[in-house]
């Protein structure tokens, strides 16, 4: 699928299957998978309302048994809905889903919404509704708000954007996650709200060291990429780290030698600095000093522009 995010095909480790909920004539609904095995997908079309999904969702499927959860698309019309109403839906009936382990939202191709133009509100909400949920997945951050928390058993955060607010990350700096295992945040350019600043990312990182088990961070799809490096380079809780992702941003020659002059690097298991902009020099330097020690090092250069091979753009921006 390259970088563009396109429909999960798995999740949390299940295969995602899709829910239409449609019955025939007898009232008679499709056979459907056991409720555990799969991680249940639903969006609207444009039949179908939400609403009218979720409902049928909980009348068809034994819920109490569901651990994972995808929301789709859950508009009627392009701009009619932004994602709270169903942030209202799906909390409102958490105790139909007792075993809920994984959520994510907003799982929409770009033939449905741009990255940048989906709509989401206050994640936390689905941390409170289930204080017991593992791994929480996000696509799009147009009104996103994570909001300062404590949630003890969160272990995996994901959130994808063409452009990631500062409020959100400022708030996600000022949660306790001590079960974080697994961080990835694609933090974008400024063209599309990605605003984040040397500082905020700082903070987070500052954040992490409350995380003891985090093993995974990924600081991805950034237009400051060469100043996340830096920031990393300096930040304690890589140590700790088996895997470092700082891929489809702007990663130049100056990120490049932040790295290899910051902390040692060579306990990774995996760094991705694919989609970079360094210099052939610069690359054979990070092969040559990490490549004997880091068993799985992305290296593939971004492409340049024919007509402006100066310029450097992330690798998912709209």
């Amino acid at each position: 699928m390259g970088y563009y995010p396109s429909y999960l095909t798995r999740f949390h480790g299940l295969p995602v299957h899709h829910f239409d909920g449609v019955t025939d004539e007898k009232g008679s609904g499709p056979d459907l998978p056991a409720p555990a095995s799969v991680a249940w997908r639903l969006t609207a079309d444009w039949e179908v309302p939400f609403e009218d999904r979720w409902s049928s969702f909980l009348d068809q499927v034994r819920t109490d048994e569901v651990v994972a959860l995808v929301i789709g698309a859950w508009w009627q019309e392009w701009d009619e809905h932004g994602v709270d109403p169903v942030l209202d839906l799906i909390t409102a009936g958490a105790h139909r889903l007792p075993r809920l382990r994984a959520v994510f939202l907003g799982d929409v191709e770009s033939e449905q919404s741009e990255i940048s133009w989906i709509k989401q509100g206050d994640v936390g909400r689905v941390l409170r509704a289930w204080p017991g949920l593992y791994e929480l997945g996000v696509r799009g951050a147009e009104n996103l708000v994570i909001e300062p928390l404590r949630h003890e058993e969160l272990r995996r955060l994901r959130v994808e954007s063409g452009g990631l607010p500062p409020e959100p990350v400022r708030g996600l700096a000022a949660c306790d996650l001590p079960a974080l295992h697994h961080l990835e945040l694609w933090l974008g350019t400024n063209w599309y709200g990605g605003d984040c600043t040397p500082a905020d990312v700082r903070a987070l990182l500052a954040m992490l060291d409350r995380s003891p088990r985090l093993a995974h961070l990924g600081l991805c799809n950034s237009d400051i990429q060469d100043e996340i490096a830096a920031a990393v380079a300096a930040a304690p809780v890589v140590a700790g780290l088996d895997s470092l992702d700082l891929s489809m941003g702007t990663l130049g020659d100056e990120g490049g030698s932040a790295l290899l002059s910051g902390q040692p690097l060579t306990h990774l298991r995996a760094l991705d600095l694919g989609h970079h902009y360094m210099s052939e020099e610069m690359t054979r330097r990070v092969r040559e000093t990490l490549g004997p020690h880091v068993q799985d090092l992305g290296l593939t250069p971004a492409h340049r522009s024919e007509y402006r091979p100066e310029e450097r753009y992330v690798a998912v921006g709209e």
